[in-house]
């Protein structure tokens, strides 16, 4: 029995050598491959680097604005009547003073001749009157008459004079009347819907008219801006003088460049729901690339930076200081490199302290860096895939803020 239980203990001793034994070995191992490693150096990271351009960049304001005509005219009737004919086509581009319309104009030529013929009544009246009124002051100046007829005459006369009068003006009403049979354009523009047929009675007092008129060239985009930007318009309207700031209006679905314009209103006031502002622009549009309704991507043109020094915005990373950018070496290691952003518009950082034309900085891979990593180039199809599936998330949003956008 006491046999039995020595070779159990030994046994046990047995076992609890080899473990230890074991886990010595385990552990040097891992020394001696550490070892190796810190030997062997640490490997170059492979990232995507740009050098910093020097160039003269514009600087705008962005905003969503919509196309509206510069004038807008729903032509309406201005005398009751029955419509006889149409003389535009929809979507017809016509003149200020083209004959649109014509209301059947027999009535009015009707009360026309019956105004003028009044007036010639009342003419031969009057001049009989005054006839009666010269031979009654010869007679009174004979002694032959009262005084008091002569006056009565005389006041005939004035009476007669002031109907005759009143005649012209009903003349002159009548030709106006006349006149609004003929339905013109008040401006230069483009048709809309014929919005009633020929053969309809139409008056005055409807409310739809005949058609819409839209002047489209030159034609006007409504935008707004930050209320909070108001201060740099309206210290650029002032510097530029007479000179009105320059819009360009994009397109949305591709940001093509549609048209080039001028400022030409900043509203008298701010909107206190939305804290923005309303501005106007006028293009040229007589390649009617811009249209009533559409909406476009405006940039309120406020000047150039000359010779400014500008990045990638994905150069720009944030830390507990601020922005920074990791700058390469010449020795291909990479160092941190504070920033101050003036701006950042269409991807494009202008660098306003801590970066020089022509230095070299990393503009993708920055997550795997360090200050003092070695780096390598990489290609920027190889490197992105990396980049986008453990990186941080990306930096635009607090780019923009810290630049003042």
């Amino acid at each position: 029995m006491f046999k039995t239980k020595r070779n159990r203990l030994i046994m046990i001793a047995a076992c609890t050598a080899l473990l230890v034994a074991a886990v010595f070995w385990r552990s040097a191992y891992h020394v001696i491959k550490a070892a190796d490693s810190a030997k062997a150096g640490t490997p170059a990271v492979p990232v995507v680097t740009t050098t910093v351009k020097e160039q003269d960049v514009p600087t705008y304001l962005s905003g969503i604005g919509s196309v509206t005509p510069l004038f807008a005219v729903t032509v309406k009737v201005r005398v009751d009547g029955q419509l006889e004919k149409v003389m535009f086509s929809e979507g017809q581009d016509v003149t200020a003073g083209s004959v649109l319309a014509q209301i059947d104009p027999r009535p009015f030529q009707a009360q026309l001749e019956l105004a003028q013929a009044q007036k010639a009544r009342d003419q031969a009246m009057l001049a009989n009157a005054i006839v009666d009124l010269e031979r009654y002051t010869v007679l009174w100046k004979q002694d032959s008459i009262a005084q008091q007829q002569v006056s009565t005459q005389q006041a005939t006369v004035d009476q007669l004079k002031a109907t005759v009068q009143a005649d012209q003006a009903t003349i002159d009403n009548a030709k106006v009347q006349l006149d609004y049979t003929t339905i013109r354009a008040p401006i230069s523009g483009r048709t809309g819907v014929r919005l009633v047929d020929p053969g309809n009675i139409v008056h005055a007092a409807d409310n739809t008219g005949i058609v819409n008129i839209n002047q489209i060239d030159p034609i006007a985009v409504l935008f707004t801006l930050p209320e909070d930007r108001f201060q740099d318009i309206n210290r650029t309207i002032q510097e530029s003088g007479r000179r009105a700031l320059e819009a360009q209006a994009f397109a949305r679905e591709d940001n093509k460049l549609l048209n080039s314009g001028k400022l030409i209103l900043v509203n008298n006031q701010i909107d206190t729901a939305t804290g923005t502002v309303q501005l106007k622009a006028q293009f040229p549009n007589a390649a009617h690339k811009l249209w009533p309704g559409q909406y476009v991507n405006v940039h309120l043109v406020l000047g150039t930076r000359s010779r400014a020094a500008t990045v990638p915005e994905s150069v720009l990373q944030r830390g507990p200081n601020g922005l920074f950018a990791y700058v390469v070496k010449a020795d291909d290691t990479v160092a941190v490199q504070p920033l101050r952003v003036a701006l950042v518009q269409d991807g494009t950082a202008i660098i306003e302290e801590g970066l020089q034309a022509g230095t070299r900085v990393v503009t993708d891979g920055q997550y795997k860096l360090k200050i003092g990593s070695k780096i390598v180039e990489a290609k920027s199809a190889a490197a992105a895939p990396g980049n986008s599936q453990s990186g941080p998330p990306p930096k635009d949003t607090a780019a923009k803020k810290a630049a003042g956008q």
